[in-house]
């Protein structure tokens, strides 16, 4: 029998970039390599409960302080920890295992040499975010942080000024912060410390949220490159944040023709994959 009326086409696009990146796929590499059930991650080894939860019952578990353990394996988490920490473990006769991703690692060794060369340090980022604040231990907690334009105007002239980032720092935001610091000081080094995958993610997510009608971000609410993914996409068209396919509501995609998804650099494949089923399914 010949179908009568129309018929809703709507097209769903993913991004060129998105998901897991590098540093988060090593992470998880090394945490399975180590999944005895005697081994715990300092804090979630990223930002993805889902992740974190499937690592549980793999044998990985989570501690969020170093008393919670008295035996077994520390596995340092993607966003890195001061120097401190692993003093600590090896007091308590713990063994280590790094996880921390390449590039914190790098921003973590670019605040330390400009410490040690008598720069005052500015991390760009966010100050509750655990890889900043890692990055500030490795400064010899002599640096400070600077997350607003308006910080950044009324930060105090120095002799000597060292610029870092959180990896996850959008590019212009970073230049423009970086612009209201140059009248700062006669002696400025600049280590642009953002991670390519970032800007990579963040290039692709905007671009394909202007030429689309609705955007889906995944990833978790907890991951700051995950929300200023949403974000950036959000200035281009009507966006939804979720962690998982079970939050999609099929009216969002009510009057709308072409969809685009995207995922922060901790959102795992299988997630992915769920919410794009999900979403072609919703119409």
């Amino acid at each position: 029998m010949p179908l009568t009326g129309k018929v809703k086409i709507m097209e769903v696009v993913l991004a060129e970039y998105l998901g897991f990146c590098y540093g988060v796929k090593r992470a998880i590499k090394i945490a399975r390599e180590h999944a005895d059930g005697k081994s715990c991650t300092l804090g979630p080894i990223i930002h993805n409960p889902q992740m974190v939860r499937r690592l549980e019952k793999e044998g990985v578990g989570m501690i969020e302080n170093l008393s919670e353990m008295t035996e077994g394996t520390v596995i340092i988490r993607s966003h890195g920890v001061g120097p401190q920490v692993y003093d600590e473990i090896k007091a308590k006769g713990l063994k280590v295992v790094d996880a921390t991703c390449p590039h914190v690692k790098r921003a973590q060794l670019a605040a330390k040499e400009l410490a040690e060369g008598g720069y005052q340090v500015v991390i760009v980022g966010e100050k509750n975010h655990p890889e900043v604040k890692s990055i500030f231990e490795w400064a010899d907690k002599r640096a400070v942080i600077l997350e607003t334009e308006e910080e950044a105007e009324g930060f105090a002239p120095c002799p000597k000024l060292g610029i870092v980032s959180q990896t996850t720092v959008a590019g212009e935001r970073f230049e423009k912060m970086v612009l209201r610091l140059l009248s700062k000081s006669a002696d400025i080094r600049i280590l642009r410390t953002i991670c390519t995958a970032t800007e990579q993610r963040q290039t692709a997510a905007m671009e394909l949220a202007s030429k689309v009608d609705v955007m889906i971000v995944v990833g978790g609410r907890n991951s700051a490159n995950t929300t200023r993914l949403a974000k950036l996409c959000g200035s281009k068209c009507r966006t939804y944040h979720i962690e998982t396919a079970e939050e999609i509501l099929p009216e969002w995609f009510s009057k709308s023709k072409k969809v685009g998804i995207t995922a922060g650099a901790s959102t795992p494949d299988w997630i992915i994959r769920e919410v794009s089923k999900s979403v072609r399914g919703s119409y």
